[in-house]
């Protein structure tokens, strides 16, 4: 008996190792591709010549190995990697630039990005840094924010309490215990916790690439919380660790502040998916120099190099199926025409939600392991952003390199429920949650760029539910009750910014605007006006789902990439770009960006040394 059961556990941790090392497929970090950096491009109309590339039937290339559905950095930095082995790559973005959540717009003289507000694990030899520098070519810096790189605000201007937060591993906990004296125990478990759960992370990764019967082997044999902390902890919320851990309320919401970043108040947060985020801090927090459309612009000349394009206001429609129900192309609208473009493989960074609901057939939505992915999923909570556009220097008006995350109270749960619950004139007037950064402050090109001047970028929640009325309004003319309803979450907000910032006053505001979650579904194509993909709850996190949503989709050629296959933000889409190269490639690009960062800590140890 135990002869049978051992030889099992030996073959299968022979096949895990096997698709861990999977080496059979081109390796698109084998060569360095680095270059001399080049004289930054600030010069809009020639930046938007790589950016704003429109779409004519024309401009598609011949002989496609794949077409991409969305610009963001899951479809366009998979493509870069296709690229990197040769595959002549077209990806097509609906909106009038491409970036995704990477692109900016200007208003006003104003520059704003609308997603990317701080990154983190870019230290130098480490795998994500090393992986940016080459789907780059070398060419995108990134600029370090501020230590404390984040402020917990909490409370009411009368009892207002802040609390910094530090990077680094050592610095993080000690800067913590000075604020929290007699907590050094819950400080020192939380983050042996985290560090712990960021470990389990590689089971994630091998359930979304390994083959099917393995994954699913792994899962109901109940292998995976055996094998991995990571899903231990995936099914625990982070209210109930983090209460377990400590009786100090301010403590509680210092360690869950950054629920923001994902979308789910702390009862309903997998500790798992926090646990990544804060450390993907630890080590610090970075900043793109020139802004977030750096990003797509240094990565689309690799996608031309190889014979593709990104082509901008190219509106999918509909995926194309041969009789076999096989994915052979797509179709955009031209006008009030179709144009049909084939390629033997079509991957969708659009997300779950449009690809099934809106991309295919009826007859292909209806199967039922669509609609099995499509039961494990729901939509995220939809975003609200407020820009600012300010006269005077970061230095004249108190902004720093840094983030503020404002709470009217240390009651988190509370209080996003209350608001998310309420109805939506009261809601408005009350927003529990607050991020507030300067994107002009942390880019240290700004002040060439836009002298004088400085941004402000807010971010909360607002339910979709609540503008849903007006989202067949034009988009730049809704309706007065809009406009009204938009007008009292901005003052509502500004209010805030005003109490927190004292050097920022009314008559310095030249330029501020709002936009809505059904703002962002215009934009940038979000179902609900989310901004994180598919919801992050607790149920995104267990094995089965893991196991089930993939980048090979139950359609043969159909592969989804981005947010909604691996995690949210910028680097969980990222990852969602690695899971899909390395199915499609047959190589686990992952374990390829480990080895990519080794030998490039080797080559700079070895260039200091010389």
């Amino acid at each position: 008996m135990w002869i049978i059961v051992g030889v099992i556990c030996v073959s299968l941790l022979a096949l895990i190792l096997k698709y861990v090392c999977s080496t059979s497929g081109p390796d698109p970090f084998l060569t360095d591709t680095r270059e001399p950096l080049k004289e930054k491009v600030f010069d809009k109309k020639e930046k938007n010549k790589v950016l704003k590339q429109g779409f004519v039937a024309s401009k598609v290339p011949d002989n496609l190995d794949a077409v991409i559905i969305g610009s963001g950095i899951g479809g366009l930095g998979l493509a870069v990697l296709l690229a990197k082995v040769g595959k002549k790559v077209l990806v097509l973005e609906q909106h009038t630039r491409a970036g995704g959540c990477c692109h900016t717009f200007t208003e006003k003289g104003f520059e704003f990005d609308v997603g990317i507000h701080y990154i983190g694990d870019l230290l130098d030899h480490k795998p994500f840094r090393c992986m940016l520098d080459q789907i780059t070519n070398g060419q995108l810096q990134w600029e370090p924010l501020e230590n404390p790189f984040d402020h917990v605000v909490i409370g009411p201007a009368e009892n207002r309490r802040c609390y910094p937060i530090y990077s680094g591993r050592t610095r993080f906990p000690e800067e913590l215990k000075k604020c929290f004296p007699g907590e050094e125990k819950a400080i020192d478990e939380y983050l042996s916790l985290v560090k712990k759960v960021g470990r389990g992370i590689w089971l994630l990764a091998l359930l979304k690439t390994c083959p099917v019967p393995l994954a699913k082997f792994v899962v109901y044999t109940g292998l995976a919380k055996r094998l991995s902390f990571f899903f231990q902890m995936s099914d625990r919320s982070l209210t109930d660790v983090v209460n377990e851990l400590t009786e100090n309320k301010d403590l509680r919401a210092v360690f869950t502040y950054i629920f923001g970043t994902y979308g789910n108040m702390p009862k309903d947060s997998s500790f798992s998916m926090h646990s990544l985020l804060v450390g993907h801090y630890l080590n610090g927090a970075w900043y793109p120099k020139g802004g977030a459309s750096e990003i797509a612009y240094h990565m689309i000349p690799i996608v031309e190099q190889a014979g593709g394009a990104v082509l901008v206001r190219a509106h999918v429609n509909r995926i194309l199926f041969n009789a076999a129900n096989e994915a052979c192309g797509v179709s955009v609208m031209k006008g009030q025409e179709e144009v049909h473009i084939h390629a033997p493989m079509v991957i969708s960074n659009a997300g779950i939600f449009n690809t099934y609901q809106k991309l295919l057939p009826s007859h292909l939505q209806a199967l039922p392991a669509i609609q099995k992915q499509l039961s494990l999923m729901k939509n995220g909570e939809g975003g609200l952003s407020i820009f600012l556009g300010l006269s005077g220097t970061k230095e004249e008006l108190g902004l720093k390199a840094d983030n503020y995350w404002i709470f009217t109270e240390n009651n988190f749960d509370e209080l996003v429920d209350k608001y998310i619950k309420g109805e939506r004139e009261e809601s408005s007037r009350s927003i529990p949650l607050l991020f507030v950064a300067s994107p002009s402050a942390k880019d240290p090109t700004w002040e060439e760029r836009s002298p004088g001047k400085s941004t402000l970028s807010l971010v909360s929640f607002a339910k979709y539910e609540w503008f849903e009325e007006w989202k067949d309004d034009k988009v730049t003319n809704r309706a007065p009750d809009y406009k009204e309803l938009k007008q009292t979450f901005i003052d509502t907000a500004l209010d805030v910014v005003l109490e927190v910032f004292p050097k920022i006053t009314r008559d310095k505001i030249e330029y501020i605007d709002a936009g809505t979650p059904i703002t962002n579904t215009y934009y940038i194509g979000a179902p609900k006006g989310e901004i994180y993909g598919a919801d992050h709850g607790i149920a995104r996190f267990s094995p089965e789902l893991n196991a089930t949503v993939r980048p090979q989709t139950p359609l043969k050629n159909l592969y989804l990439t981005g947010q909604d296959v691996f995690l949210c933000g910028f680097a969980g889409a990222l990852a969602g770009a690695l899971s899909c190269g390395s199915v499609i490639l047959n190589r686990n690009l992952h374990m390829d960006a480990i080895a990519l960062a080794k030998r490039t800590k080797f080559l700079n140890a070895k260039l200091k040394g010389e």
